[in-house]
């Protein structure tokens, strides 16, 4: 990386890192915009990516998804095009050299509204359905903007007027790179990446119903092995997969925030049955709901 680059990234830690008050996830001011701190490296965990462009700004990071093993650091951003459950792990971080990354979210419109607007030129017409994530190489063009977000939450007032504009030149550089073709996949009217987005948003949307295969592939103009077979392409999960994700890590959430029984979370996401859930969960989590819950919040007591 040259040495712009690498100015632009220190200023960016250096601003993260006046703001931290402690490991974890850090909101911010511009609601699709926020950061990631942690002095500690991390076992392998379940997380759902939503669409989103993500940086490593120092340490790195490593992502399962199926049976492949990816990393990135630096020198490389990942980018989301649809909600994707995968397992990651912290690989790189210390007291020392924290590992501290950044997530800007998006949405296909946002995405949409880009591409209409600056007339980009699609350099490839291949429409077949890809994983939901791919990996590019950082640059200048792209943390130029990014750095300049940042700087906005300095200045509270002008965020409602000029992070639209940033982010807009954010996407139009992601655009522009790599991940142009690839999220124009998801956006192009009528093809069938299109319908497993829409497909991917309804059982997002709709988590805790049971999903028959049938009426779905019917209500998006499939049939149900090619929903099964597209969906899987995209996601590396079936949509009965995927929706189990979905309510795992939505009990998972709800047994770390609210004071509320394994039982009644079980019933709350969707499941039947108590013990059906405890299984699961326990695959998943690789402890039983109560003893997740109790476990999480007794590491958090020794690190405060």
């Amino acid at each position: 990386m040259d040495a712009l680059f690498e100015a632009y990234r220190a200023e960016i830690i250096k601003r993260i890192e006046a703001k931290r008050v402690e490991d974890g996830i850090i909101k911010t001011e511009i609601p699709t915009l926020s950061f990631y701190y942690s002095r500690s490296t991390t076992e392998f965990a379940t997380v759902v990516y939503e669409p989103s462009l993500c940086l490593v700004l120092q340490g790195s990071k490593a992502l399962i998804l199926g049976d492949e093993n990816y990393s990135y650091d630096p020198s490389r951003y990942l980018l989301a095009s649809v909600h994707m459950p995968t397992r990651v792990r912290i690989m790189e971080a210390s007291e020392e050299k924290p590992y501290i990354s950044l997530k800007l979210t998006f949405t296909m419109e946002d995405i949409f509204e880009v591409i209409k607007e600056a007339h980009t030129q699609s350099r490839t017409t291949n429409l077949t359905p890809e994983l939901g994530l791919c990996f590019g190489d950082m640059s200048t063009q792209v943390i130029d903007p990014i750095a300049r977000l940042v700087r906005l939450l300095d200045t509270p007032n002008n965020i409602k007027f000029m992070a639209p504009m940033i982010i807009k030149e954010v996407l139009y550089h992601v655009i522009n790179d790599k991940g142009g073709d690839f999220l124009r996949k998801y956006v192009m009217d009528g093809s069938i990446v299109q319908q497993i987005v829409k497909v991917i948003a309804k059982i997002k949307q709709d988590f805790t119903e049971t999903i028959n295969m049938k009426e779905l592939a019917k209500s998006y103009g499939m049939s149900e092995s090619s929903l099964y077979h597209n969906f899987k392409k995209v996601t590396m999960l079936s949509p009965l997969q995927f929706q189990k994700t979905l309510r795992l890590e939505e009990a998972r959430r709800m047994l770390l925030t609210q004071n509320i029984e394994a039982t009644e979370v079980a019933f709350a996401v969707g499941y039947e049955s108590p013990s059906q859930f405890s299984r699961e969960y326990a695959r998943m989590f690789g402890l039983p709901p109560k003893m997740y819950a109790k476990t999480v919040q007794e590491d958090a007591e020794d690190i405060s």
